[in-house]
């Protein structure tokens, strides 16, 4: 079974039991600083496993493209991934426990789905803890089908718990599906738990049941939801009997077009190579989604057009070490973007918005290639004036102070470095650069950690309010500078809100207080706020503003600002917003900057 037979298979059995097919959503999320990038697929769900009705229903599926930067570094071997997409499945407030089980071990064991046999399944369950009891409702369910108690094992808050995102909020127990690789267990007591290393996950249901409050304490959610993830690339790998993701048919053309680029090389001719091969297939993939996404940012120094820079970059660098190692005179030019055609070409079926901007991919790849090359060039410069120093010292060791300076001050990696140094004899002093780069990697961390926190979209009063002001702002701006203006994305905390939209050049001081003032005068006329659900036609036939690119269901949340007789703004949102404008505040512009080529950057507060 391949991944478009495994997502065709997955829709189709869901919407056999009731569920509502919704379109994925962006790779870049609105609205939510949380997260960079959209790392599940209950990610754009938030707002309704929260308790908002979805236009679609209480019961969806969908496939979803997700990307998680926490362990790039560990990309390269034979199972992780930057880029990914999840097959999900919700209930909101509709079937739990005994539901979301039972349909899952349908499709995992039915021949006429997955066929999995049962031998090669076990699962794991809460274990429970003081305040939160053993889930034994789980296990009931799972023995009725057939799962035996020495399959079952019960693990502890850290494999079988979701959430919540912040100290309070939704949360509860999972329960995990694991497929087993080898040709029969260990042991009698073989499961999940065991050190074997022989189980792999293949799904996951969780049970939002409890409300976790200020005080420790838990209580039962009235609304119960279910919240489920199958990872289509481990899936395709264990259904085709495969050790390595890499192995499956979506990575295959990807690889072979590296080989070529690089000379001629066949992947699993030599480990080390191969993996440079893994890194450069996961890492263009993962760019080329983030290039061709309609919420797209480009490669910066900030945010998540940083982690598309480091990505990029550290393609390159894996690709130039590979062409050297294959045809050492041969010059790395635009090696990255016909790897990305084959992305494209492999992709574009379920994800058309890749093909639609096949042009722009490739630009953005070859430009921030060129640019990093110009940066080599610089290390290999600086490292060039620094040598009649190093080659003075009798112990012909480079200091990694200066090693971990070529790093950080001109992107210069320390392989690169140490293949210089090692052409002039000379040694690094690893220990004092690792010292250094721990230090440096610490500091990222922290620095990161409230960005990378949870998933969960903040949805408390002020950054409600600062939601509701982006309408305001996203008009205001058209009626000044025309109806080109289109948002491009959004970043809101509880302390200000950050837009960026569409305009060939800098705002003037008398086109910035005009935007203010037009916000602050429907602040102060406390213009109702309404939301209606109406089909995308309708929407369209109502004025109503929608995000470029973006995939909406057959029934969208538009969001008035105004009477019917005299609206201001009109928006397809998924909310969530104030009920009237007089509680927002007054409105002030900080600052309006250029963000990437075409589009600017406002920031704003509320006061």
């Amino acid at each position: 079974m391949n991944a478009e037979e495994l997502r065709k298979k997955y829709i189709d059995f869901f919407v056999s039991k009731g569920h509502a097919h919704i379109h994925g959503k962006s790779l870049l999320p609105e609205n939510d600083p949380t997260v960079l990038f959209t790392t599940a697929g209950m990610h754009p769900l938030v707002p309704y496993l929260l308790g908002e009705d979805h236009p679609a229903g209480n019961r969806l599926v969908n496939y979803q493209k997700c990307i998680r930067t926490g362990d790039i570094e560990s990309v390269g071997d034979t199972s992780h991934l930057t880029f990914f997409e999840m097959l999900g499945n919700w209930s909101l407030g509709d079937y739990f426990k005994e539901g979301a089980i039972e349909m899952s071990f349908e499709f995992l064991t039915s021949p006429k789905w997955l066929g999995i046999p049962i031998e090669k399944l076990a699962v794991t369950v809460f274990e429970g803890e003081e305040g939160v009891p053993r889930d034994d409702e789980s296990v009931a369910v799972w023995k009725k089908l057939g799962i035996p108690e020495n399959r079952i094992a019960y693990l502890p808050r850290e494999d079988n718990w979701w959430g919540p995102a912040g100290t309070t909020g939704p949360c509860g127990p999972d329960s995990e599906m694991f497929y087993y690789i080898g040709d029969a267990p260990c042991s009698h007591d073989c499961k999940p738990s065991c050190a074997c290393g022989k189980w792999l996950e293949i799904w996951n249901d969780v049970f939002m049941q409890y409300n976790k409050k200020a005080d420790g304490s838990y209580e039962p959610l009235a609304r119960k939801c279910v919240d489920t993830g199958m990872g289509i690339e481990r899936t395709v790998a264990i259904l085709n009997g495969k050790t390595s993701v890499y192995d499956i048919e979506i990575f295959t053309p990807i690889i072979k077009a590296i080989g070529q680029a690089a000379g001629g090389y066949t992947y699993g001719s030599d480990e080390e190579k191969d993996r440079s091969v893994r890194i450069i297939a996961d890492h263009v993939r993962a760019a080329t989604f983030v290039l061709g996404d309609p919420r797209a940012v480009s490669p910066s120094n900030a945010g998540a057009g940083y982690v598309l820079r480091r990505l990029i970059r550290r393609a390159v660098r894996h690709g130039r070490k590979l062409i050297h190692a294959e045809t050492p005179d041969a010059k790395l030019a635009a090696f990255l973007s016909p790897i990305a055609s084959v992305v494209i070409d492999l992709f574009k079926g379920a994800y058309p918005e890749l093909e639609e901007n096949r042009a722009s991919i490739a630009g953005e790849l070859d430009r921030e290639e060129n640019k990093f090359i110009e940066t080599l060039q610089k290390g290999e410069h600086e490292f060039e004036k620094l040598l009649p120093n190093l080659l003075k010292d009798p112990r012909k060791v480079m200091p990694g102070r200066l090693a971990f300076k070529l790093y950080d001050t001109y992107g210069f990696p320390i392989e690169l470095t140490e293949e210089l140094a090692k052409e002039q004899g000379l040694s690094i002093n690893r220990e004092e650069f690792d010292e250094a780069f721990k230090k440096h990697q610490e500091l990222s961390r922290a620095q990161s950690e409230q960005v990378f926190k949870g998933g969960l979209g903040d949805q408390g009063e002020m950054a409600v309010r600062y939601h509701t002001a982006t309408h305001l702002m996203h008009k205001a701006l058209k009626i000044v500078l025309g109806e080109h203006v289109a948002q491009k994305g959004s970043n809101i905390t509880a302390d200000r809100m950050r837009f960026d939209f569409s305009h060939h050049s800098p705002m003037t001081e008398t086109e910035i207080k005009s935007v203010q003032d037009i916000v602050n005068e429907q602040i102060q006329k406390n213009q109702p706020v309404s939301m209606e659900l109406m089909t995308k036609e309708e929407a369209e036939k109502s004025g109503a503003t929608a995000l470029f690119g973006e995939k909406y269901e057959e029934q969208v949340k538009v969001y008035r600002i105004g009477t019917e007789e005299a609206s201001f703004s009109r928006e397809v949102c998924g909310g969530p917003h104030v009920d009237s404008t007089g509680t927002l505040g007054n409105f002030k512009i900080q600052k309006e900057q250029s963000s990437s080529a075409g589009v600017r950057r406002i920031r704003a507060v509320l006061e």
